[in-house]
Protein backbone atom coordinates (compact mmCIF):
# COMPACT_ATOMS: atom_id res chain seq x y z
CA UNK A 1 0.00 0.00 0.00
CA UNK A 2 2.94 2.59 0.73
CA UNK A 3 4.37 1.80 -2.36
CA UNK A 4 1.24 2.75 -4.51
CA UNK A 5 0.93 5.49 -2.73
CA UNK A 6 4.15 6.61 -3.37
CA UNK A 7 3.63 5.81 -6.67
CA UNK A 8 0.25 7.93 -7.43
CA UNK A 9 2.05 10.41 -5.85
CA UNK A 10 4.55 10.33 -8.56
CA UNK A 11 2.13 10.14 -11.22
CA UNK A 12 0.16 13.47 -10.03
CA UNK A 13 3.27 14.66 -9.44
CA UNK A 14 4.20 14.47 -13.19
CA UNK A 15 1.22 15.19 -14.07
CA UNK A 16 0.99 18.30 -12.82
CA UNK A 17 4.77 18.82 -14.02
CA UNK A 18 3.50 17.87 -17.60
CA UNK A 19 0.60 20.76 -17.43
CA UNK A 20 2.94 23.40 -15.94
CA UNK A 21 5.05 22.58 -18.70
CA UNK A 22 2.61 22.79 -21.21
CA UNK A 23 1.37 26.27 -19.72
CA UNK A 24 4.79 27.62 -20.35
CA UNK A 25 5.02 26.51 -23.38
CA UNK A 26 1.65 27.54 -24.80
CA UNK A 27 2.37 25.14 -28.40
CA UNK A 28 -0.28 26.73 -30.21
CA UNK A 29 0.26 30.40 -28.48
CA UNK A 30 -3.03 30.90 -27.34
CA UNK A 31 -1.80 34.13 -25.31
CA UNK A 32 -1.05 35.57 -28.93
CA UNK A 33 -4.42 37.23 -28.88
CA UNK A 34 -6.13 36.12 -25.67
CA UNK A 35 -6.18 39.46 -25.02
CA UNK A 36 -6.58 41.29 -28.58
CA UNK A 37 -9.63 38.79 -28.81
CA UNK A 38 -11.73 40.46 -26.06
CA UNK A 39 -11.63 43.49 -27.79
CA UNK A 40 -13.44 42.25 -30.88
CA UNK A 41 -17.24 43.68 -32.00
CA UNK A 42 -19.27 40.46 -32.87
CA UNK A 43 -20.00 39.42 -35.23
CA UNK A 44 -16.49 39.85 -37.06
CA UNK A 45 -16.25 40.53 -40.87
CA UNK A 46 -13.28 38.12 -42.34
CA UNK A 47 -10.25 36.94 -40.07
CA UNK A 48 -6.52 36.17 -42.03
CA UNK A 49 -5.63 32.75 -40.17
CA UNK A 50 -1.84 32.49 -41.10
CA UNK A 51 1.94 31.91 -39.80
CA UNK A 52 4.31 35.31 -40.17
CA UNK A 53 3.11 36.06 -43.68
CA UNK A 54 -0.24 36.92 -42.57
CA UNK A 55 1.35 38.43 -39.37
CA UNK A 56 3.49 40.19 -41.64
CA UNK A 57 0.70 41.28 -43.71
CA UNK A 58 -0.66 43.57 -40.57
CA UNK A 59 2.61 44.89 -40.01
CA UNK A 60 3.87 46.16 -43.16
CA UNK A 61 0.07 47.12 -44.58
CA UNK A 62 -2.51 47.71 -41.27
CA UNK A 63 -4.47 49.95 -43.41
CA UNK A 64 -5.71 46.97 -45.50
CA UNK A 65 -6.82 45.26 -42.25
CA UNK A 66 -8.52 48.77 -40.71
CA UNK A 67 -9.75 50.47 -43.74
CA UNK A 68 -11.58 46.91 -45.04
CA UNK A 69 -12.62 45.79 -41.50
CA UNK A 70 -10.31 42.62 -41.47
CA UNK A 71 -9.02 41.04 -38.32
CA UNK A 72 -5.39 39.52 -38.47
CA UNK A 73 -4.63 36.41 -37.01
CA UNK A 74 -1.24 35.36 -38.02
CA UNK A 75 1.61 33.70 -35.52
CA UNK A 76 5.33 33.19 -37.28
CA UNK A 77 6.65 30.10 -37.43
CA UNK A 78 3.37 28.30 -36.96
CA UNK A 79 2.48 25.20 -38.85
CA UNK A 80 -0.67 23.89 -39.85
CA UNK A 81 -1.36 21.77 -36.63
CA UNK A 82 -0.75 24.98 -34.81
CA UNK A 83 -2.80 26.91 -36.37
CA UNK A 84 -5.66 24.05 -36.29
CA UNK A 85 -5.10 23.91 -32.75
CA UNK A 86 -6.17 27.49 -31.87
CA UNK A 87 -8.92 27.63 -34.66
CA UNK A 88 -11.40 28.29 -32.64
CA UNK A 89 -10.21 30.71 -30.39
CA UNK A 90 -8.62 32.97 -32.85
CA UNK A 91 -11.45 32.15 -35.85
CA UNK A 92 -14.82 30.55 -34.53
CA UNK A 93 -15.36 32.42 -31.31
CA UNK A 94 -15.01 35.97 -33.01
CA UNK A 95 -17.48 34.77 -35.48
CA UNK A 96 -16.25 36.17 -38.29
CA UNK A 97 -18.22 35.56 -42.03
CA UNK A 98 -14.93 34.36 -43.88
CA UNK A 99 -11.58 33.05 -43.10
CA UNK A 100 -8.72 33.46 -45.34
CA UNK A 101 -6.28 30.47 -44.44
CA UNK A 102 -2.92 30.95 -45.80
CA UNK A 103 -1.12 27.61 -44.16
CA UNK A 104 1.67 25.31 -45.11
CA UNK A 105 5.11 26.98 -45.58
CA UNK A 106 6.81 26.26 -42.17
CA UNK A 107 5.20 22.48 -42.50
CA UNK A 108 7.10 22.21 -45.85
CA UNK A 109 10.27 24.06 -43.35
CA UNK A 110 9.95 21.48 -41.11
CA UNK A 111 9.60 23.68 -37.86
CA UNK A 112 7.64 21.11 -36.10
CA UNK A 113 9.75 18.02 -37.80
CA UNK A 114 8.35 15.98 -41.07
CA UNK A 115 5.02 16.11 -42.10
CA UNK A 116 3.61 14.40 -45.30
CA UNK A 117 1.92 16.98 -47.84
CA UNK A 118 -1.22 14.52 -47.43
CA UNK A 119 -1.14 15.42 -43.56
CA UNK A 120 -0.69 19.11 -44.56
CA UNK A 121 -3.55 19.17 -46.17
CA UNK A 122 -5.69 17.23 -43.92
CA UNK A 123 -4.71 19.89 -41.20
CA UNK A 124 -6.04 22.58 -43.66
CA UNK A 125 -9.14 20.69 -44.56
CA UNK A 126 -9.75 20.31 -40.86
CA UNK A 127 -10.12 23.96 -40.08
CA UNK A 128 -11.65 24.39 -43.13
CA UNK A 129 -14.64 21.64 -41.60
CA UNK A 130 -14.64 23.52 -38.47
CA UNK A 131 -15.34 27.15 -39.92
CA UNK A 132 -17.98 25.15 -42.29
CA UNK A 133 -19.54 24.04 -39.10
CA UNK A 134 -19.55 27.18 -37.87
CA UNK A 135 -21.03 28.95 -40.54
CA UNK A 136 -18.28 30.39 -41.60
CA UNK A 137 -17.17 30.79 -45.30
CA UNK A 138 -13.98 29.50 -46.23
CA UNK A 139 -11.24 30.96 -48.74
CA UNK A 140 -8.41 28.68 -49.09
CA UNK A 141 -4.76 30.56 -50.79
CA UNK A 142 -1.80 28.80 -51.98
CA UNK A 143 1.13 28.53 -50.31
CA UNK A 144 3.51 31.44 -51.65
CA UNK A 145 6.67 30.50 -53.28
CA UNK A 146 10.54 29.94 -51.90
CA UNK A 147 13.01 28.69 -53.42
CA UNK A 148 15.06 27.66 -49.71
CA UNK A 149 14.07 28.50 -46.63
CA UNK A 150 17.03 30.59 -44.79
CA UNK A 151 16.62 29.08 -41.21
CA UNK A 152 16.47 25.42 -42.77
CA UNK A 153 18.25 25.39 -46.24
CA UNK A 154 18.58 22.44 -48.30
CA UNK A 155 14.99 20.84 -48.39
CA UNK A 156 14.90 22.19 -51.97
CA UNK A 157 11.01 23.62 -51.22
CA UNK A 158 9.89 24.93 -54.52
CA UNK A 159 8.28 21.72 -56.10
CA UNK A 160 6.66 20.94 -52.63
CA UNK A 161 4.94 23.99 -52.67
CA UNK A 162 3.81 23.51 -55.82
CA UNK A 163 2.36 20.13 -55.58
CA UNK A 164 0.69 21.15 -52.00
CA UNK A 165 -0.58 24.11 -54.09
CA UNK A 166 -2.67 21.45 -56.40
CA UNK A 167 -3.72 19.53 -53.66
CA UNK A 168 -5.09 22.39 -52.02
CA UNK A 169 -6.55 23.48 -55.19
CA UNK A 170 -8.10 20.62 -56.22
CA UNK A 171 -9.84 20.15 -52.16
CA UNK A 172 -11.29 23.59 -52.48
CA UNK A 173 -12.56 23.06 -56.28
CA UNK A 174 -13.99 19.61 -55.32
CA UNK A 175 -15.60 21.57 -51.95
CA UNK A 176 -16.64 24.54 -54.16
CA UNK A 177 -14.90 26.87 -52.40
CA UNK A 178 -12.55 29.97 -53.02
CA UNK A 179 -9.01 29.27 -54.16
CA UNK A 180 -6.89 32.47 -54.23
CA UNK A 181 -3.59 31.56 -56.54
CA UNK A 182 -0.48 33.61 -55.09
CA UNK A 183 1.97 31.61 -56.33
CA UNK A 184 1.47 32.21 -59.95
CA UNK A 185 1.25 35.94 -60.00
CA UNK A 186 4.64 36.11 -57.65
CA UNK A 187 7.46 33.10 -58.34
CA UNK A 188 10.11 33.91 -60.42
CA UNK A 189 12.23 31.32 -62.69
CA UNK A 190 13.21 29.21 -60.03
CA UNK A 191 10.10 28.83 -58.04
CA UNK A 192 10.84 31.52 -55.55
CA UNK A 193 9.90 34.70 -54.25
CA UNK A 194 11.71 37.54 -56.75
CA UNK A 195 13.38 39.81 -54.71
CA UNK A 196 11.43 42.84 -55.92
CA UNK A 197 8.61 41.40 -53.68
CA UNK A 198 10.79 39.59 -50.85
CA UNK A 199 14.55 40.66 -48.94
CA UNK A 200 14.69 37.58 -47.82
CA UNK A 201 12.69 34.77 -50.56
CA UNK A 202 9.97 33.81 -48.14
CA UNK A 203 8.58 36.78 -46.41
CA UNK A 204 7.26 39.73 -49.00
CA UNK A 205 7.95 43.13 -48.68
CA UNK A 206 5.19 46.27 -49.03
CA UNK A 207 5.31 45.62 -52.63
CA UNK A 208 4.51 41.83 -52.38
CA UNK A 209 1.52 42.08 -49.92
CA UNK A 210 -0.06 44.81 -52.10
CA UNK A 211 0.12 42.26 -55.21
CA UNK A 212 -1.80 39.72 -52.58
CA UNK A 213 -3.92 42.68 -51.93
CA UNK A 214 -5.14 43.00 -55.64
CA UNK A 215 -5.43 39.12 -56.38
CA UNK A 216 -7.74 38.97 -53.18
CA UNK A 217 -9.93 41.72 -52.95
CA UNK A 218 -12.24 40.99 -55.24
CA UNK A 219 -13.29 37.50 -53.35
CA UNK A 220 -14.10 39.57 -50.22
CA UNK A 221 -16.04 42.01 -52.20
CA UNK A 222 -19.49 40.57 -50.35
CA UNK A 223 -18.26 40.93 -47.09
Amino acid sequence: MKNFKKWLMLVVCALAASSLLGQEKDWANFGRYAELNKTVELPSKVVFMGNSITEGWWNNDSLFFKNNGFIGRGISGQTTAQMLVRFRADVINLKPQAVVILAGTNDIAQNNGYISQENILGNIISMTELAKANHIDVILCSVLPAYDFGWHKGLEPADKIIELNKMIKAYADRKGLTYIDYHSQLTDGRGGLPEKYSKDGVHPTLDGYKIMEKILLPALSGY
